[in-house]
């Protein structure tokens, strides 16, 4: 039996999707874990909405609701978002591109292997003692001086995580320089894929700056050094410089790829090209490299001067332009196009007005004077949260629902998507609207509690049952996700209908090798232009012969678990505990053995033979 045989016939089994090094299959386990530190994320919420219903709540005590607040935005952040993103580029890039999977496929399958153990070793922190609790920005004034060992664990969890981040930024990037099918110019590439191929490179240059504030105050807690203790010469500010420089990035890290969901999403379900390609394009890259020259925004209270204020301020309200092209390109899209409302085109249409209320009050806090007013207030939290939940969340939903049929073959229910949808939808407005309100009337984010009488009680609890409405909406689509995965219905290649690129023109889900011959691409939407031509498949650019894929292997598996357990001896060794010492020595020698196996073993991967390919073709067929 050849190895392809067996791996068709190996389907779906817990040791294949540990071993995988499959991009389909990869792009499953990020979304299966981004949804998991989704719902813990969300059920922090949750608590966080609970605690604040009402004045003088005891729901949580002070300390609790400290480490609630910092896990809900680390988690959401770096463990839901980014990685249920890394889900669908993932699943759509290389499709959209014409390649049979990515340059690296094992570097792709270690990279979500640090990402998971990373946020398991940051989550197991609630079980060990206490969670960090100085805020997701784990300032230094704060963090230095935190107790018990919940800063630790967010330093050394988001290490193993970030690496995983980086090297799967540099992977994509690769990726889509060298493997694109013939005839794929950049400007013929789908707008999913730049936004992809942006956010790659800002992940390559924003994600060095954070990793050096971590290993810097890793050794500011572990080994007493004191680069950011003030009173022996060290500066604190400097922390909040190198993470708002990775921070500010992160943001468009976020937005970029839920921009190019969008953008497919308005034109499949428009059935129009993209209006202004060409911009769009010009604007994502502009936007960019606009994000690493707005961190300090973040810092307008900081008594940077106002020559630097200033400039950050002109410099913030600038990236304002390149994101207005898109709004209006979006927006002609739809115009005099064929729009069909599904379930996607909801998420679509709604994130146009609500991304764009987060704009604006980004443009109100530009203004660095008038930022004095609102800093530290809950018109911060209102204003983050309509970018970041407006935008990226929406987007996130709207991908799962258009690309579920591509990655599993079968198609959610379009009327419990839409209540959903509106569930959410409501939900989200009710509870950041009002906190815009709340922050201009002086209410503090961050503050585990609030007085009576002092005006903050209605708003607080309308904002409550808003996140009452969203929880409500999730469930709602886990149960869509489960009755669709026990109904099991299949669906054909393109089962919208509307689709204009690559990876419409395959079944769904995709084989093992992505294309039986490497498609000929003639322009943009490729696919819809050979439909418009009659034809129903893409035209080969190669003839058919042999393909080589790589091999499964544990590696990644194991390279990440050393890390994950050298991790717990190095934050207990500094505290003297006599079996510390043993665990690290043993995490290491798991990975560095794991890295000396995979640098001596002969791994050249596999041949798919053409007979093989036919004999396919006959199943399909039949």
């Amino acid at each position: 039996m050849s190895t392809y045989t067996q791996k068709k016939g190996f389907g779906g089994t817990l040791w294949d999707y540990l071993t995988t090094v499959d991009h389909k299959k990869i792009a499953i386990l990020y979304l299966v874990a981004g949804g998991l530190f989704f719902l813990i994320g969300g059920l922090e919420a949750v608590f966080i909405r609970i605690q604040l219903a009402v004045p003088n709540n005891d729901f949580v005590s002070a300390g609790a609701y400290n480490e609630i607040l910092t896990m809900h935005g680390t988690t959401m952040i770096f463990l839901a978002a980014m990685p249920l993103l890394f889900a669908f580029m993932n699943a759509v890039m290389p499709l959209q591109i014409g390649a049979r999977d990515v340059a690296f496929p094992f570097v792709n399958a270690l990279g979500f292997w640090l990402f998971f153990f990373g946020g398991i070793f940051l989550n197991l922190s609630w079980l060990l003692g206490g969670a960090p609790d100085s805020g997701w920005t784990n300032y230094a004034s704060l963090a230095l001086h935190s107790k018990g060992h919940g800063v630790d664990f967010y330093l050394l969890g988001l290490q193993i995580s970030g690496l995983g981040t980086l090297i799967g930024g540099i992977n994509f990037l690769v990726t889509i320089i060298n493997m694109r099918a013939p005839g794929m110019t950049y400007m013929r590439m789908p707008l999913f894929t730049w936004t992809t191929f942006v956010t790659s490179a800002l992940i390559l240059f924003a994600f060095p700056p954070l990793t050096v504030g971590l290993v810097l105050m890793m050794f500011d807690r572990l080994f007493g050094a004191k680069f950011f203790e003030v009173a022996m010469g060290g500066n604190t500010i400097i922390w909040e410089h190198l993470f708002w420089i990775f921070g500010h990035p992160e943001v468009y890290i976020l937005i970029l790829p839920a921009f190019g969901i969008f953008s497919e999403i308005f034109s499949i379900f428009s059935r129009k090209r993209l209006f202004g390609y060409s911009s769009m394009v010009f604007a994502t890259v502009l936007i960019g490299f606009l994000g690493f020259m707005v961190w300090a925004h973040h810092m307008f209270t900081d008594g940077l001067g106002p020559v630097a204020n200033a400039i950050f301020a002109v410099a913030t309200m600038a990236i304002g332009v390149p994101t207005g092209i898109k709004i209006f390109n979006w927006l002609f899209t739809m115009w005099g196009g064929s729009v069909k409302f599904t379930t996607p085109m909801h998420w679509a249409f709604a994130f146009i007005p609500s991304f764009v209320a987060g704009g604006v009050t980004g443009i109100m806090l530009a203004t660095a004077a008038a930022d004095y007013q609102y800093h530290d207030t809950y018109f911060v939290v209102a204003h983050f949260h309509y970018v970041i939940v407006g935008g990226v969340v929406f987007a996130i939903f709207a991908g799962t629902h258009l690309y579920w049929p591509k990655m599993f073959g079968t198609m959610l229910n379009e009327t419990l998507g839409k209540i959903t949808f509106w569930f959410f939808f409501i939900g989200f407005h009710m509870t950041f609207f009002i906190q815009h309100f709340l922050g201009l009337w002086g209410m503090p984010r961050r503050v585990f509690t609030f007085l009576p009488g002092q005006g903050f009680e209605t708003a607080n609890m309308v904002s409550s049952i808003g996140a009452a409405f969203m929880s409500v909406g999730v469930i709602v689509l886990l149960i869509n996700i489960i009755m669709t995965s026990v109904k099991n219905v299949k669906v054909g290649n393109d089962p919208w209908g509307d689709g204009r690129t690559l990876e419409w023109s395959i079944s769904s889900p995709p084989p093992f090798y992505n294309f039986k011959q490497l498609p000929l691409v003639r322009g943009l939407d490729a696919y819809w232009l050979e439909k418009m031509a009659g034809k129903k498949g893409m035209t080969p650019a190669e003839p058919l012969g042999d393909i080589h894929m790589p091999n499964s292997s544990i590696l990644p598996f194991t390279i990440s678990l050393g890390l994950f357990i050298a991790a717990f001896g190095a934050m207990y060794h500094v505290n003297g505990k006599p079996w510390a010492l043993p665990v690290l020595i043993i995490g290491l020698l798991v990975t560095l053995g794991s890295m000396f196996t995979r640098s001596v073993k002969d791994d050249h991967g596999f041949h798919i033979h053409k007979e093989e390919l036919l004999e396919d073709d006959k199943g399909v067929k039949a």
